[in-house]
């Protein structure tokens, strides 16, 4: 079943089949589109994170096809993937990885060295971090690494944003706050996001709403 959301298509996946020691999914394709946000839920061991492995260049399908800028990413040498990845995709996972012993603007940093660009100080503003900047990571709370941790991604200026439950560990006022940051990108940068989570009200913030079950996408 092919999912349509909208034009210009920025990722697209078609007849995506995996498997580990059973099949989690068969035949999905999805298109993902500039200035769209899209949202899957599904119950644990659904594959929702492997799919966005998969679409992510993270883990390559059993079978079908993913396009990246119309580029044909399974197909490409390793060194071409990593250059998609760090110029066009930038992924958020629950866990924040940041680099303890720097301040939030050296972490920050460091990914628009590696992408070739500018600090967005505006994302300082938007994310509410402004206040912690020159703190090291280790001295600032959970909730707040979780936001520089997205504020270094939005920093490199991906194309598509993969974001893996980027609020399961954030309070209900500041995960709203993450999603009206990450909906603004989007719209500002015409960007598209891809977001698995399995709180309904962060999934109904999003344009576009599936569920994976009995191997398959469809529409909520």
């Amino acid at each position: 079943m092919e999912l349509v959301i909208g034009n210009s298509p920025l990722l697209e996946a078609n007849g995506i089949s995996k498997s580990f020691d059973y099949q989690l999914f068969q035949d999905l394709s999805i298109r993902l589109y500039s200035k769209q946000s899209v949202s899957v839920m599904g119950r644990s061991g659904t594959g929702k994170s492997t799919l966005l492995h998969i679409l992510s260049t993270l883990l390559k399908p059993d079978s079908g096809s993913v396009k990246i800028l119309d580029k044909d990413i399974y197909n490409l040498s390793s060194a071409e993937i990593e250059r998609i990845r760090r110029d066009n995709i930038g992924i958020i996972f629950q866990s924040h990885y940041l680099f303890k012993g720097m301040s939030v603007l050296e972490n920050i940093e460091s990914a628009t060295l590696l992408s070739n660009t500018d600090i967005d100080r505006e994302l300082f503003k938007m994310l509410e971090i402004e206040d912690i900047i020159n703190k090291k990571v280790g001295d600032i709370s959970g909730g707040q690494q979780q936001r520089v941790s997205i504020a270094r991604v939005l920093s490199k200026k991906p194309k598509i944003i993969f974001a893996d439950e980027p609020t399961g560990n954030l309070d209900r006022a500041t995960a709203d706050l993450v999603m009206e940051a990450l909906n603004n990108y989007i719209i500002d940068n015409k960007a598209a996001l891809f977001l698995v989570t399995h709180d309904d009200e962060i999934a109904n913030k999003t344009q576009k709403l599936y569920q994976l079950e009995s191997k398959k996408l469809n529409i909520r």
